[in-house]
């Protein structure tokens, strides 16, 4: 059964220009956040190889976003991992976090500067105490795009993120990805897992700071 209404452009109305206050589960990432123990277990010639690292994420907050009918709160953020022993950027990652507060649809999407693109998806209810999206390759709605050679070298066939949302403010997550790697019969789960503190809180969306600055004025 179809879903979706029959009018397709028909935006929202009346639509609450502070995301912050209509993020759902979202909210608890708002914000600035740093962790000190993610370990990391990727593919090597030799054979799997684990990296602990040091982790900053930036979630701020954007105006709300509509698809005709269909409405969005959510978060752009970035990603920056460094390791130790190294100067160099070990991860770098950017996209956005979306909440669809009329179905409980979660979107992450994220793109890294080696070439490879996903929108993974979920359910979740306002006040859940942790989150799961999931997109695999093939797939034209929640899939995943990656470059000729990893798709040649370093195939990933799918691709899952869980997030824990803590007692204490912070948050843990661990991300999968089953990659096909060239030479190697079985699948390699390609792990990532760390949590998070807060460093310092979101910034609200420029459309809500002039319509509070209007007000005041």
């Amino acid at each position: 059964m179809n879903p979706f209404p029959d009018d397709i452009f028909t935006e929202p109305q009346d639509v609450d220009p502070d995301t912050l206050a209509n993020l759902g589960p979202l909210r608890r990432l708002a914000g600035t956040w740093e962790g000190r123990k993610g370990v990391d277990v990727n593919p090597k010639a030799e054979g799997p190889e684990r990296r602990e690292y040091l982790e900053r994420i930036d979630m701020q907050p954007i105006d709300p976003q509509a698809n005709g009918p269909q409405l969005f709160y959510g978060l752009r953020y970035h990603v920056h991992i460094l390791t130790e022993d190294e100067d160099t950027t070990f991860h770098d990652q950017v996209g956005y976090w979306l909440w669809e507060p009329a179905t409980g649809l979660v979107l992450q999407s994220l793109a890294i500067p080696r070439g490879q693109v996903a929108l993974a998806s979920g359910q979740a209810s306002p006040d859940a105490t942790s989150l799961t999206v999931s997109a695999r390759r093939g797939q034209t709605d929640y899939g995943i795009s990656s470059t000729a050679f990893l798709e040649y070298a370093f195939r990933t066939d799918a691709y899952s993120l869980e997030i824990t949302f803590n007692e204490d403010g912070s948050w843990s997550y661990v991300s999968d990805t089953m990659l096909k790697v060239r030479g190697q019969s079985e699948l390699f789960q390609h792990r990532d897992c760390n949590t998070l503190v807060k460093v310092a809180e979101p910034t609200p969306n420029p459309l809500f700071q002039i319509i509070a600055k209007r007000d005041k004025s």
